[in-house]
């Protein structure tokens, strides 16, 4: 199936330079050659999770996009559920830790004048606050990854965090009116799968790769970017 590109344009004072990001979520294992060009045009990577797939027992292509997409764009990387639930999880921490890439789990970092932070899955699936107070107080625009739209919901939303980005839905599966079928977390008929949400403040990504043993009916893989503009006066 083919990838679709989804462009989004965020404004903001906050905002010192334009950069162009990209939203490389639920790759689970995939390749990633058909998007190469838009990659490669790109200040940033993000992976807000689920790069590997917890119900495979390879990791070969996940491993590979640790190698070659730092010499891409620098590659922020955040805590899904399939890394945290995976059986391997301790060989590819490792893999993870000697890489190039820069892994936000619960933590924070600054690149070209903005904050971008990773909000970590849990088992519980309830957010880790002492991170999510933490990167409240972060000066500048704060860009937060978190994997779950549900996560987003019970536990960032009403926060002062500029702009989220989500996966983990894959757009409810099947799209019926527009209208995800199911996602995990959320359950059948659910309202977070895919799109801009909350006033502008969250994305949620249908995916990079199906990921799931049901087909996608009406629902193209994607890959989103963000462009982050600075603007005059209070918009977002």
């Amino acid at each position: 199936m083919k990838r679709k590109i989804v462009t989004h344009t965020i404004r903001s004072p906050k905002i010192p330079e334009p950069l162009r990001l990209a939203v490389a979520a639920d790759l689970h294992n995939g390749t990633w050659e058909d998007v190469l060009a838009e990659l490669a045009g790109c200040d940033a990577i993000l992976v807000p999770g689920d790069l590997v797939n917890r119900h495979r027992a390879s990791y070969h292509h996940a491993a590979r996009f640790l190698r070659e997409a730092p010499d891409i764009a620098p590659v922020f990387y955040s805590v899904g559920n399939h890394e945290l639930k995976c059986a391997f999880k301790a060989e590819w921490d490792r893999l993870v830790a000697e890489s190039r890439v820069t892994l936000l789990d619960d933590r924070s970092v600054t690149f070209r004048g903005i904050r971008l932070g990773g909000l970590s899955s849990q088992w519980n699936r309830r957010a880790n606050d002492s991170f999510l107070d933490e990167f409240e107080r972060e000066p500048g625009f704060r860009l937060l990854m978190c994997h779950h739209p549900e996560m987003y919901r019970d536990d960032v939303a009403g926060r002062d965090i500029d702009f989220t980005v989500c996966g983990h839905a894959h757009g409810g599966q099947v799209q019926i009116f527009g209208r995800g079928l199911y996602a995990p977390g959320q359950g059948l008929f659910p309202k977070l799968t895919h799109g801009v949400h909350d006033g502008g403040k969250m994305i949620i990504s249908r995916g990079m790769t199906n990921g799931a043993m049901a087909p996608r009916i009406n629902n193209p893989l994607e890959l989103i970017i963000l462009t982050l503009e600075p603007a005059s006066g209070n918009a977002v």
